[in-house]
């Protein structure tokens, strides 16, 4: 249906372009609302403005923040034309009915380049002040109201669409088509999309920007001794160094993957990291049964590893570790001897540390890395099935699970959610037995895993199995069961997760699926 354009709502922070489209619809005896500058600057070609100030009775407010979020204003932009109640509300309230909304938004992008640019060249900071003054209100507000009621209006939120606009009202006498107005409103909600992800991606960056200028810590070199490196932040707030060397860019890298996995147990656990992969964990009743499990699961790969543990490392603890060379020994606390056993080679990384004890560790809301030219930014991953609330937890096998192996289950998949993808985790008894990790397809990670267990000469009876992500096929479970090993947990969503269930009920085996997905890359 055609509309023919009577009145018009202006108001523009960008006044270039707008002189031949205020004169078009003067010649069109279009009524014109307009605010502040626009308001004078359209007065100035001598053309006639009612202020928005007459209908709202208010003036703008607040430095400006308040103009237009007034019911006048926005019941002229959203009531409906073809429908009775509307009509005679905004008869009854006095709105004028506003079919031509011409709108853009204040320029935050533009200002956030110019804070950079001064702050850059000063050596000073962003004045965010400012930049927050740029986060337009009423603009999208009105932008937004005016395109979702393009059955009657046609919104203009770009300066860029201004010859669109003068082609109307020239060759159509102001009259537009309503595929004309929906193609408008398209462009003004795509105008609102951009400035929100314009805002939102500062927020993002400045708070990224926060963490990284904290105090530098330069270090000896990065991965390879050939590259430069650096640590921003603060250790001191998560560990007092008793004893050893500096902490190296790779030392920083294992201890943050190691302090992520300690604090998801609650029990005495002892972790053994290489390569920020889990290669021992085990959790028993003494932190000397926990370590000498840890160790028996892997024992050649805990060679020059990190070491953590959420309780006391005592005496006897200690001396069994002090027996392997090792890079870095995280604990909450460390009785006299056997602090005074640890620090006798002095070299070795010792760290107490401050928030991890017992699963209590603080969690950050946000992970961060470098990708291409910028920063990729996700939450960190909390997901638990230990916790039901969270997550379900679905027997779909061939028979429920035993008491001993929901608790082997859970550890089990806590340990694979911190192995890299593709990734396998084998446990008995609360201890890591094998595990395959970083593999290009799942069932190599298996196969890797069943050869570490079995390079150690553990039993798979009574073993169970842990999957990162789920199994696209059977041939996982079958190779599994044919070790030895006869419950599973993944967290399901193959198309051909039936082909999996169906082997476990045929063979009366037990498979979890938790509907949590553990992708590491």
């Amino acid at each position: 249906m055609n509309k023919k354009i009577s009145s018009a709502l202006i108001s523009v922070f960008y006044k270039d372009g707008l002189e031949p489209i205020a004169k078009l619809l003067s010649e069109l005896n279009v009524t014109i609302y307009s605010t502040g500058g626009t308001q004078q600057f359209i007065e100035k070609l001598g053309i006639r403005v009612i202020p928005v100030e007459s209908l709202t009775s208010y003036p703008s407010i607040l430095g400006g923040r308040v103009k237009t979020l007034h019911p006048s204003v926005f019941g002229g932009i959203l009531g409906k034309r073809d429908d009775d109640t509307h009509v005679q509300e905004m008869k009854q309230y006095q709105i004028p009915e506003i079919d031509l909304v011409i709108v853009d938004l204040y320029p935050f992008e533009e200002t956030v380049e110019e804070q950079r640019r001064k702050a850059s060249s000063h050596g000073g900071s962003l004045e965010e002040a400012v930049i927050i003054e740029k986060i337009d209100i009423g603009g999208p507000s009105m932008i937004r109201a005016a395109a979702k009621n393009h059955k009657d209006i046609l919104v203009v939120a770009d300066k860029k669409d201004y010859a669109g606009l003068e082609t109307i009202l020239k060759e159509q006498n102001g009259e537009t088509s309503l595929e004309q107005r929906r193609a408008f409103a398209i462009k003004a909600f795509d105008v609102c999309s951009a400035y929100d992800n314009a805002i939102s991606n500062y927020f993002h960056q400045t708070q990224f920007e926060t963490i990284f200028h904290k105090e530098q810590r330069v270090l000896r070199y990065g991965e390879n001794p050939h590259q430069s490196a650096a640590f921003y932040g603060n250790l001191d707030e998560w560990f007092d160094q008793l004893n050893g060397k500096e902490l190296s860019y790779n030392n920083l890298v294992d201890v943050d993957a190691a302090v992520q996995l300690i604090k998801e147990f609650v029990e005495t656990t002892f972790a053994i990291i290489k390569h920020t992969n889990v290669c021992g964990i085990a959790e028993r009743k003494t932190v000397k049964e926990s370590w000498d499990a840890a160790l028996a699961g892997d024992p050649e790969s805990a060679f020059g590893g990190v070491l953590i543990c959420n309780q006391t490392i005592d005496k006897a603890t200690a001396e069994a570790i002090n027996e392997i060379f090792f890079e870095v020994l995280i604990a909450p606390e460390f009785e006299t001897e056997a602090l005074a056993i640890l620090k006798s080679k002095k070299n070795r990384i010792l760290l107490k540390s401050k928030i991890i004890p017992q699963g209590a560790g603080q969690k950050s809301k946000e992970v961060y890395r470098t990708a291409l030219n910028g920063v990729l930014m996700q939450s960190a991953d909390e997901g638990n099935i230990s916790e039901p609330i969270t997550v379900g937890w679905k027997e779909v096998g061939g028979r429920e699970t035993t008491e001993a192996e929901k608790g082997d289950l859970k550890f089990a998949n806590l340990v694979c959610k911190h192995l890299k993808s593709n990734a396998i985790a084998l446990v008995k008894n609360k201890q890591l037995i094998g595990k395959g990790c970083g593999q290009t397809s799942r069932v190599d990670a298996l196969r890797q895993a069943i050869e570490k267990a079995k390079q150690f000469q553990f039993d798979f009876t009574g073993a169970v199995l842990a999957s990162d992500a789920f199994f696209p096929f059977n041939d996982c479970v079958m190779l599994a069961n044919e070790a030895g090993i006869n419950a599973f947990i993944q967290p399901g969503g193959s198309v051909r997760d039936k082909d999996s269930i169906e082997y476990c009920v045929q063979n009366n085996l037990a498979m979890v699926m938790t509907g949590m997905r553990y992708f590491k890359h």
